[in-house]
């Protein structure tokens, strides 16, 4: 059986890892440099990060892929080396992981960043092709699982996971972003999203990124209250970011994080973590929190 299968059948709680690119940033990246562009250019860079949140108790790491797909990477220099790109994340990844045995990768997989027909210029085949290149190329790198995150609106999240699903027979988690409190930027609902998506066949439903650690309680609540006991996946913001002298600051601290993350588990998270400004000391404040 598939490992992350296998532990999530038995009812493992598992930690997930926190921010790529924001801590990327932290580290150096320059703003307006696609992460993705570092498993070349800096691998090292991607290295220390990934193993810091191994470290700090992530049972699961992300690659440094979430903007790896053909149509998002038009703009760096790697455009047309989207498979290679993703494949070198997940090799990184997996080195990462081996630094504490049974660690899991996950392949990110974002949003293209173009809207679809009919509003904005992108087709249902064009982006399926795009999202189904990224996956195979991930599984071909050794990914565990694929999560497809930060989605907002139906078209696109279907896109990925029908092109991630005719690539490759790898679980799929699905986590769609509600910046809108407790609705997409599109105005889906939790429950209608949740509903979609297990019955399309992902093995978890997730939220990501979105606005407070209060509303991400209330979108778990929403999951569980519309199917009990069906594995969640919650990886929220370490609050709104803002500027402090010119560097996007986010102010939630890791106790805070990992008081909440406590209550998303009580609901039916079986993964916790973080996104946006989530750095490994909130991870390892969860890791403690949640499993002692």
């Amino acid at each position: 059986m598939n490992k992350f299968l296998e532990r999530l059948q038995s009812g493992e709680i598992l930690i997930a890892d926190g921010s790529t690119g924001a801590s990327l940033q932290k580290m150096g990246l320059k703003p307006g440099t696609p992460p993705e562009d570092l498993v070349f250019d800096a691998p090292e860079m991607v290295l220390q990060l990934e193993t810091a949140f191994v470290a700090a108790g992530s049972d699961i790491i992300l690659t440094d892929t979430f903007g790896g797909t053909r149509l998002r990477m038009k703009e760096s220099k790697y455009g047309q080396r989207a498979p290679e790109v993703n494949k070198r994340a997940a090799a990184l990844a997996r080195q990462a992981a081996a630094a504490r045995p049974g660690t899991l990768v996950a392949g990110s997989i974002g949003p293209t960043g173009v809207m679809m027909k009919p509003y904005g210029p992108l087709s249902l085949e064009d982006a399926t092709a795009s999202f189904a290149e990224q996956a195979k190329a991930l599984a071909e790198g050794g990914v565990d699982l694929l999560v497809i995150e930060t989605m907002f609106a139906f078209d696109e999240a279907d896109a990925a996971f029908k092109g991630a699903r005719s690539a490759t027979d790898l679980p799929i988690v699905v986590s769609f972003s509600y910046d809108r409190g407790v609705r997409s930027m599109m105005g889906v609902k939790p429950a209608d999203m949740f509903k979609r998506y297990k019955e399309m066949g992902a093995v978890m439903i997730g939220a990501n990124c979105g606005t407070t650690l209060e509303n991400m309680e209330k979108i778990q609540q929403e999951y569980a209250a519309t199917e009990p006991d069906f594995p969640l996946w919650a990886k929220p913001n370490a609050g709104l970011p803002h500027l402090l002298d010119g560097v996007t600051t986010y102010d939630i601290t890791p106790q805070q994080i990992a008081e909440y993350a406590v209550k998303y588990v009580a609901l039916g998270a079986q993964v916790v973590g973080g996104c946006c400004g989530n750095l490994p000391g909130h991870i390892a404040a969860i890791a403690k929190a949640v499993k002692g």
